[in-house]
């Protein structure tokens, strides 16, 4: 009975340096895409996407008569993400930068890169400073990455002020929203946080062409006016009938915690600071003090 074979390895550096030599190479490519808004022409080789990645298997399908078939076009995907993708599965690594990981692990994410998103959530996880926090956070939510939202929000709560003044916080959708502002550890104060939710809304009225209202509801309600002082919600009241922001009845449950000198308890959150609340004379009366940051 003949013993079987052992396997035994070669040198994995020069393997990988030929494979990368075939990148974006039209040199015996067989299938040519046009990607990003740029529509920039990357060469590749379908057999080799084919048995590295599912999507790309799917995608291509067999090669159908001579030459080279029509370009697969792939507007959404930018160029510089599209070619990381292209360098890992021809040599299984990658050069990741600051300025496009996120884009190189948006494309990980939907073509079923698991490997890849993995180290790209590492790098992120590296990299993150407040430029380019609240955009990770974006992608974690639009793909539900739990566990960098978990990193984005911790890291947002730990330099709010910085963070709220980002481009990025801006382009926040609602969704995306919502756990800073349902968070007791940001470290800003109320005030300042009504002034960025207006900004965002603001923003967000523009691009969606709707009123400013509409674009807020489904995040101003975790908004705490209660914790604003009289003098500070009154401006807000006349600063609300100029432009509708928040709705009038959460403004009158604000006056009714100042005149009944108490917090709602039933309600929670509208009367718990937050870690960067300044305090004010009235917070005394609240029911919900702010809990000790752990």
């Amino acid at each position: 009975m003949e013993t079987p074979g052992l396997v035994v390895q070669g040198e994995a550096a020069s393997f990988s340096t030929a494979l990368r030599s075939l990148l974006n190479n039209p040199q015996y490519s067989d299938v040519c895409f046009v990607v990003g808004q740029e529509r920039q022409e990357v060469f590749a080789h379908r057999c080799l996407l084919a048995c590295r990645c599912n999507f790309f298997r799917g995608l291509l399908g067999p090669k159908l008569g001579p030459g080279m078939p029509s370009p697969v076009v792939l507007s959404t995907v930018p160029a510089e993400a599209f070619l990381a993708v292209l360098e890992f599965l021809y040599t299984n690594s990658v050069r990741l930068h600051r300025h496009s990981v996120l884009e190189v692990l948006t494309a990980a994410v939907e073509y079923g890169l698991e490997e890849l998103r993995e180290l790209c959530l590492e790098f992120v996880v590296k990299v993150m400073d407040v430029e380019m926090v609240c955009e990770a956070l974006q992608v974690a939510v639009t793909f539900g990455l739990g566990a960098l939202q978990e990193r984005c929000v911790a890291f947002i709560e730990a330099h709010s002020r910085e963070a709220l003044r980002t481009r990025g916080f801006l382009e926040l959708s609602a969704p995306a929203l919502l756990p800073l502002l349902r968070s007791d550890r940001l470290c800003v104060d109320e005030a300042e946080l009504v002034l960025a939710a207006r900004s965002w809304a603001r923003v967000g009225a523009a691009v969606l062409e709707r009123p400013v209202a509409e674009v807020a509801a489904p995040v101003v309600r975790e908004l705490r006016l209660a914790l604003l002082a009289p003098a500070e919600l009154s401006a807000l009241e006349e600063q609300n009938q100029r432009e509708p922001l928040i709705p009038v009845e959460q403004i009158v449950e604000a006056w009714k915690c100042h005149a009944l000198r108490r917090g709602d308890a039933s309600r929670g959150a509208p009367c718990r600071r937050r870690r960067g609340t300044l305090p004010r004379e009235h917070h005394g009366f609240l029911d919900l003090p702010l809990k000790p940051a752990s």
